[in-house]
Order: C-alpha cells, then sequence, then structure tokens
C-alpha cells in the first residue's frame, strides 16, 4: 500500500470532511476532479481509506449510557479469541472492540439505553460465555474527543 504527497494531502482533507466533493478536494490538493476520483477510488480499493463514516452522537440517538470494558479470557487460545472476535462484530451493542496486551485482553466501547439494559447485556454478552473469565467496567462521564483522523505522514519525494 503506497501512497504520494499527493495522496497525503487528500488523506488529510477527507479525515476531517469525507462529504465534500471531488471538485473541492482536488482544488485543496491541486488535481482536476476527475484526477481527485481516480486517487480517492484507488484508496479505497487499496484499503488505505477503509470506510467512510459519520460520528453520530450516542445520547442524540438514544444510547446515553456509554462504557469502557476490559475483557479477560479464560485461556488465550486462537479458537476462542477468534470466537471472541467474531461475537464482539455480531453485537450492536459493540461500537469498538479491540484486541489489546496488558492486564486485559479486549477494550470495548459499549452503548446502551440504560444501566438496566447494559445489565441485561452483560448477562447475555459475558455471563453466558464460559470463556470470559472476568470484566471491568469503566462508565465514561464526558467524551472529550471522538474521531478516527489519524496523522499522515507525508512520504519524502525520492
Amino acid at each position: 500500500m503506497q501512497y504520494d504527497r499527493i495522496d497525503a494531502r487528500i488523506l488529510e482533507i477527507v479525515q476531517k470532511n469525507n462529504r465534500l466533493t471531488s471538485e473541492v478536494i482536488g482544488e485543496m490538493a491541486g488535481l482536476s476532479a476527475t484526477a481527485c476520483q481516480r486517487r480517492l477510488k484507488r484508496l479505497r480499493a487499496d484499503g488505505i481509506i477503509e470506510a467512510d463514516v459519520s460520528i453520530v452522537s450516542a445520547k442524540a440517538v438514544g444510547r446515553p449510557i456509554q462504557m469502557l470494558v476490559l475483557v479477560s479470557l479464560e485461556r488465550e487460545r486462537s479458537d476462542i479469541i477468534d470466537k471472541f472476535k467474531k461475537a464482539i462484530k455480531s453485537s450492536a451493542e459493540v461500537v469498538n472492540g479491540f484486541y489489546v496486551t496488558g492486564d486485559a485482553d479486549f477494550v470495548l466501547y459499549i452503548t446502551a439505553r440504560t444501566m438496566e439494559d447494559y445489565e441485561q447485556f452483560t448477562r447475555r454478552f459475558f455471563y453466558e460465555n464460559p470463556d470470559i473469565k472476568g470484566f471491568k467496567t469503566m462508565v465514561i462521564m464526558d467524551r472529550v474527543k471522538a474521531g478516527f483522523a489519524i496523522p499522515i505522514e507525508t512520504p519524502s519525494e525520492d
């Protein structure tokens, strides 16, 4: 997956606002709209741009309870890890899931309508899973920053 300085500029632009037209992005990056569209298509095809998403307010859509949950598995076997990854992907309540190193095996970002709903989720998702040793919930008091923008390294010209 290679990209050049112009691609890097396009990536910086679309991470801030992916609703801009190809004409506007192209103008900001010094390209024609057609050249910009070709580059965006390639960046998506190469997997450099993984998705175009909108960040939705959990509170505004009726899911004001937000948690970070540290999950520890009973055993670290590849089949157990793969099974839990699949469970994470299929759960609507789990917004983000990360397989991590350290004290926990996974960190999950979960939303819920109420604490009662979260309790029901924990019973279904954690307590009924024999592969889970334990989990620790941290309730989010305030979302200080939300986004997916990654600092883009501009390739040097050789």
